[in-house]
């Protein structure tokens, strides 16, 4: 399979690694200094895209491939208010866009795990939930990606929490606390507190390898397909 990669930093080095030793082949390299490259670009040239950037380029990145029918497997988070317009391009262009915040299949058990837990906690309004998340210092949105999924879980299935909140504190809200430290891939964990002890469920990811493994299993899940798909598709749940 010929694959692009959009962004070649830390991630998409460790994709490229992952997805040659699976046997692929790097049909193209698109980063900061070569960005109007990806405009070269057609259906046909490779199989699938995959883009790891930054918030402010993610949606002109993956509206030039859904628009283009280049199926694309997205990892960049901070940028969803606008994913309504991709999936309606990607349904007018019988397109394939594949969106998650987090690949690692670890984590999506997690994501699995923190909704049985927050429809459980019905049943208990003496504990207070709020969920943490640790990433490196080059991360620039917060909360992650990963972090408001675990949140939209947990609102999903527990009816005294409406939204959340990041770095707030309010009844009806999840408090989310987001942290920046040095050489950290990614540590979320969610707590639900009360006066007598304190439940938690935690997912630390030790390298990157776990994230490119799960994007480049998502790029060959999503060749020949049409729609826009997630994590909960690839795996079944």
């Amino acid at each position: 399979m010929k694959i692009t990669l959009i962004g070649y930093g830390k991630m998409g080095k460790t994709i490229e690694q992952t997805a040659l030793q699976r046997g692929h082949q790097i049909s193209h390299k698109i980063d900061v200094g070569n960005q109007q490259d990806l405009h070269q670009i057609k259906k046909g040239d490779t199989d699938v895209a995959i883009e790891f950037t930054q918030p402010e380029s993610a949606f002109e990145n993956v509206k030039y491939c859904t628009e283009n029918q280049i199926p694309i497997v997205c990892g960049t988070t901070g940028w969803l208010e606008k994913r309504p317009i991709i999936e309606s391009i990607c349904q007018d262009k019988k397109s394939a866009f594949f969106y998650a915040s987090n690949y690692s299949i670890g984590v999506n058990i997690f994501f699995k795990i923190n909704q049985l837990l927050a429809k459980m906690m019905n049943h208990y309004p003496h504990y207070e939930v709020s969920i943490e998340e640790i990433h490196h210092t080059e991360k620039k949105d917060a909360p992650s990606g990963t972090a408001i999924t675990l949140a939209e879980g947990i609102i999903g299935e527990l009816h005294r929490k409406k939204g959340w909140k990041l770095d707030e504190i309010i009844d009806n809200q999840i408090n989310i606390t987001a942290l920046r430290q040095p050489n950290v891939p990614g540590t979320h964990t969610t707590f639900y507190q009360s006066v007598i002890d304190t439940i938690e469920i935690k997912h630390t990811a030790h390298s990157r390898e776990g994230f490119a493994l799960g994007a480049v299993l998502a790029a060959e899940w999503l060749k020949d397909k049409q729609g826009v798909f997630g994590m909960g598709d690839l795996l079944g749940f």
